[in-house]
This record gives C-alpha cells, sequence and structure tokens, in this order.
C-alpha cells in the first residue's frame, strides 16, 4: 500500500513517512497543490493524506477537483485549524475524515486504516494465502510456521501480491508501489525483485507461486 502525503512542512512529511513506513505503509511527498494533483494523476495511491494551508493555494482546491472528477480515493485532511467550522466545511468538501494538529502518529494511522476499511480498500495487517502468513505491521512471511528473510522492497512486493492473490497485478502497479515518483527505475528492476522473490517462494517450500503474466504483469497462484 502506498499513499500521498501533501504537506508544506517537510519535516512533519518525514515524519509521518518515517512513522507509516514503519507499519509496512510506503508513501510520497508533495509540498503543493501542483505537485500533489500531477502525482495523483500519474500514480495509483491507497489514500491521501492531505494537509489545508499549501504554498500556492488550499488542499481543499485539491479535493474539489479530486471529488468534481469523481476520484474516489480517500482523503484524510490533518491541519492546525481545529475550529468547527473548518471540520464542517473539510468533511461537505468530500473529506473522508478530519484531523487536528498536533495529532499522534498511532492515531493517523489508526484514522487511515478506518477509512480505508470503510471504502473496501484495506483487508487487515494480516494476510493468509496458502500456507504463506504475511503480517504487515510484523513485516514478517511466514511458510509453514518457519520465518522467510525478504529485504524491504521484497516485503513490499509480497504485500501487495497477496492482497490480491489470484488475481493479477499489473506492471505498472507494481512499479508505483515498490518505487513510486522518487526514484529512477531501471528497465529489469521489477523483474530483478518478481525472481528473487520467486526463488525465495520455492526455497522455502511455499505453495503460491508467482506466474508472470506477459504484457501485463504477475499473478500470485496456488501451484497446481
Amino acid at each position: 500500500m502506498r499513499i500521498l502525503i501533501v504537506e508544506d512542512d517537510l519535516e512533519l512529511a518525514v515524519a509521518i513517512g518515517s512513522a507509516f513506513g514503519r507499519r509496512g505503509v510506503a508513501s510520497d511527498h508533495a509540498s503543493t497543490n501542483e505537485d500533489a494533483t500531477l502525482m495523483v494523476d500519474a500514480m495509483q495511491y491507497a489514500a491521501v493524506i492531505l494537509d489545508l494551508g499549501l504554498p500556492d493555494g488550499e488542499g481543499l482546491d485539491l479535493l474539489g477537483r479530486l471529488r468534481a472528477q469523481r476520484n474516489p480515493i480517500p482523503v484524510l485532511i490533518t491541519t492546525a485549524r481545529g475550529d468547527v467550522r473548518h471540520r464542517i466545511q473539510g468533511l461537505e468538501d468530500g473529506a473522508d475524515d478530519y484531523l487536528v494538529k498536533p495529532f499522534d502518529f498511532d492515531e493517523l494511522f489508526a484514522r487511515l486504516q478506518a477509512v480505508l476499511r470503510r471504502k473496501g480498500a484495506f483487508q487487515g495487517s494480516r494476510v493468509a494465502f496458502g500456507n504463506l502468513r504475511f503480517d504487515a505491521l510484523s513485516r514478517e512471511l511466514v511458510i509453514d510456521d518457519k520465518a522467510v528473510t525478504l529485504s524491504a522492497r521484497e516485503i513490499e512486493l509480497i504485500d501487495l501480491l497477496l492482497r490480491r492473490a489470484g488475481r493479477v497485478v499489473s506492471r505498472q502497479l507494481v512499479e508505483d508501489q515498490l518505487f513510486g515518483m522518487s526514484e529512477a527505475l531501471n528497465s529489469n528492476a521489477v523483474e530483478v525483485y518478481i525472481h528473487r522473490l520467486r526463488r525465495k517462494l520455492e526455497q522455502a517450500g511455499a505453495d503460491a507461486a508467482i506466474e508472470t503474466v506477459r504484457g501485463v504483469g504477475y499473478l500470485l497462484r496456488l501451484a497446481a
């Protein structure tokens, strides 16, 4: 899962990203309405954490554009404006939740989970498929009760594939979730991580396998 943090306070944005990263949630950062608009158009995010006071306008401007385009992406507003009038305005404009600064990162994460559950986009921290068991909070993959050592990118990849087990995951979505907007991407980077993860699953005795669907993406399926 990857979210977009729209926040002009770089220190706070980094802190939110780090806190979410420790909980298995990847993130990208935009500091302006313009950058956020470009990133939402280019990427598939699970949710947006949106500050209201941005250098080039109101965060509500971005929210309004999203809702005018009938984009249902969950939006959680974070702002120092705590009076009832501003909270009501944000919710009426289409926000899914509203959290006043300063806030606790645990509460922010809990509210994000609640929003995603309401939208049907969050399946909880634990996922199982065949003899694979994955916990997004501990970032641990277990196969037949034995922990499998994975790199950070491999953890993001198995999380993505497990949550869509039995369905094809497009290559573009894999790129978005693993690398986001902030990193240069080698042409074979995705294939490298798919190959490494596929090999580790095989070596651990997984009864699920990663299948490449040529020209489309990847599919985690139970071995025949």
